[in-house]
């Protein structure tokens, strides 16, 4: 699909982990046609890419280039490959300290996906450190975060955190000195997306990969890829960067079971997401397919259409800044997303029924109440997301619209 500056073509250029004379011939003469400079810095920093537009323009012809945005992508480039080491070392230092205590996890995304598929821990950019974990191994898994100089993001009772267990899928961390957050995880994604992606058999599925000079668990290729697509549609693809991590990933991995994957994304209702990644990997960043999943992406004219939306969202140039992204997330135009990215109809009526009943730590955290009166939490939450959505419609309705126009997805 087209897309309407040169600062995107050439951000889509640059968002790859691969250099290819055909691909540097494309920068180069985007170099010569004249870039917004301001433009495409804030852009890159918003998609979480610039370490990869540092990595394409040092490569190329430099003295199109300001030496200021040169010098400027060089020092980001350089913080985040150090902030990078320094969380690929915490997290192996986790790792280790679960091991001590028998606890089986598995990072994923962070420097384990940039180590194994960009190859190269300074070309991605993450903030924090996904752990998954057994059920039954959290509430040991979080008295060693604690030992180790970790806080909860919330503070619940025994009976709040058990309830908390069921309904969520994930328990946010911080360092004491605020250097790393651990998102500790026992489940894929939340209970309101409706996807029930089996843990059981995840972790029958895992294979080893080198990181730091150890060797950590991962997912299979499979698993990873339907991951990363559920991942993207749950926040409505508002990043460049989680499109380059599946394209990155169907580069590296040539060995994916693409009839499996397919065949598992249909049984979990999940295919239309993963068809969206697949096509916006395939058509902004040229990422490969085997044929038949080709034309089985090429054929979905929902996915189509959601895909035009998406690459509409990325790049207007009248879109919410990356400040705003958040409050973007909660209203109808990305409810109507989710709702439109799942091709069952059970499934949709699930999303809504969820999103309206499940409680999130928030909800817990809000007011302690006796186990007898935890029903009343149901009625504290639409008061709580009516407070929440509320204050992020007055900020929309108050941001200048000359300088910033919402997409919607409906």
């Amino acid at each position: 699909m087209p897309v309407s500056r040169p600062e995107a073509e050439l951000l889509l250029c640059c968002a790859r982990a691969t250099r290819t004379p055909k691909t540097t011939a494309q920068i180069q003469a985007l170099l010569q046609a004249g870039i917004d400079w301001e433009y495409l810095l804030r852009m890159a920093q918003g998609h979480g890419v610039a370490p990869l537009l540092y990595w394409h323009l040092e490569a190329t012809d430099k003295e199109v280039i300001p030496e200021s945005v040169l010098s400027d992508l060089r020092n980001r480039f350089r913080a985040n490959n150090l902030r990078n080491l320094f969380l690929t070392g915490e997290l192996l230092r986790i790792l280790k300290a679960f091991e001590v205590h028998g606890i089986s996890a598995v990072p994923y995304k962070g420097s384990v996906l940039a180590a194994s598929v960009y190859g190269n821990l300074a070309l991605r950019e993450f903030k924090d450190l996904d752990i998954m974990v057994r059920r039954y191994d959290v509430p040991k898994a979080q008295e060693v975060l604690a030992s180790m100089g970790y806080r909860s993001r919330y503070r619940l009772t025994g009976a709040q955190e058990a309830a908390f267990l069921r309904s969520q899928c994930e328990h946010p961390f911080k360092r004491e000195d605020g250097k790393s957050i651990v998102e500790l995880h026992w489940e894929v994604t939340e209970r309101y997306l409706s996807f029930s992606l089996d843990t059981r058999h995840l972790w029958e599925r895992l294979e080893r990969v080198p990181l730091g000079g150890d060797l950590v668990l991962n997912f299979s290729p499979e698993d990873m890829l339907l991951i990363l697509c559920v991942h993207g549609s749950k926040h409505a693809w508002e990043q460049l960067g989680w499109i380059c991590d599946v394209a990155e990933l169907i580069r590296a991995r040539q060995d994916i079971g693409w009839e499996k994957v397919m065949a598992q994304a249909g049984a979990l209702g999940g295919e239309r997401m993963l068809l969206l990644g697949l096509f916006l990997a395939n058509d902004l960043l040229g990422a490969a397919l085997p044929e038949g999943v080709s034309q089985k992406v090429r054929e979905d004219s929902a996915v189509r259409a959601l895909a035009e939306r998406v690459t509409e969202q990325l790049f207007l140039e009248t879109g919410y800044p990356t400040e705003l992204l958040e409050e973007y997330e909660g209203t109808p135009a990305f409810h109507a997303l989710h709702l439109k990215v799942r091709e069952r109809l059970r499934d949709k009526i699930r999303y809504c029924v969820r999103k309206a009943t499940t409680l999130s730590g928030d909800d817990w955290e809000l007011l302690s109440l006796p186990g007898f009166l935890f029903p009343f939490y149901y009625v504290l939450r639409p008061i709580r997301l009516a407070g929440k959505h509320g204050l992020r419609v007055l900020k929309r309705l108050s941001y200048d619209p000359k300088k910033s126009k919402p997409s919607e997805f409906s």
